[in-house]
């Protein structure tokens, strides 16, 4: 089938700060125009629409809570208004909350999976349905290395983003040829609120490259895969090798 490519608009979830911030940017410098979306960092996202724009590209700021589905719903049509139909869907907002199978709740469940699974669900079906006909589309996952090395910590967190890497895999089948559908799956890049200064560096330390991962290694794969028309169904494992196992 011959597919023709659309303007380069992305819609990167959760743009507003961290890994999101540093792919919306990575983009930009490519020439994507950038719908950057947010939760509650507005001054966030707007800096960041400032600095899309100084760089010659349009960039628009689009607010909506990931756990409401109606907030959900109505993202893509922002965009669209916004900015044009959007050729890349970047599912990178996630949530985490520390838990374990004897303090994990129904709540921790229900934030986890609405958040990290069902809202990069009903994204990605909108944004396949808002594609114009005989046009292609890339949708990329940014879904977690622990997928790979499962194991007993975060088993809501784990869950949620087992099934977005399964969903990863049934999307590139149920939307090709039109849409490729991929995943990045890093390790760990930026100290979490959970982890102290030392946890961090003992947690790269001890994995088979013994470093962080870096937010340019994480947008390097996202360009390969935007780069690459033939790979689908894949995830792209960024992690300094942490999903083989510590050294």
């Amino acid at each position: 089938m011959n597919l023709s490519t659309l303007k380069r608009i992305a819609l990167v979830t959760g743009a507003g700060r961290r890994v999101g911030r540093a792919i919306a940017l990575s983009l930009a410098d490519a020439g994507w125009s950038i719908a950057v979306h947010y939760r509650k960092s507005r001054d966030d996202a707007e800096a960041l629409v400032s600095a899309i724009k100084a760089k010659g590209v349009a960039a628009h700021a689009i607010s909506a809570n990931l756990s409401i589905e109606k907030e959900v719903a109505a993202l893509i049509p922002a965009c669209e208004r916004s900015l044009g139909p959007i050729s890349c869907l970047i599912n990178n907002a996630s949530t985490f909350e520390n838990d374990t199978v004897v303090t994990s709740t129904r709540d921790m469940w229900d934030t986890h999976m609405e958040v990290n699974l069902r809202a990069p669900f009903a994204l990605s079906q909108a944004f396949y349905a808002q594609l114009p006909k005989n046009t292609n589309g890339s949708i990329i996952n940014i879904i977690d290395q622990r997928v790979w090395n499962l194991s007993a910590d975060f088993p809501t967190y784990t869950l949620s983003k087992a099934g977005l890497w399964a969903l990863t895999q049934i999307l590139a089948r149920a939307m090709a040829p039109a849409v490729r559908v991929n995943g990045v799956g890093p390790g760990p890049t930026m100290q979490s609120i959970h982890q102290s200064a030392k946890d961090f560096e003992e947690e790269c330390s001890a994995m088979p490259l013994a470093h962080q991962v870096s937010t340019e290694d994480i947008c390097s794969a996202v360009h390969f895969i935007l780069q690459s028309s033939a790979v689908t169904g894949q995830m792209i494992a960024v992690d300094a090798g942490q999903h083989m196992g510590v050294r």
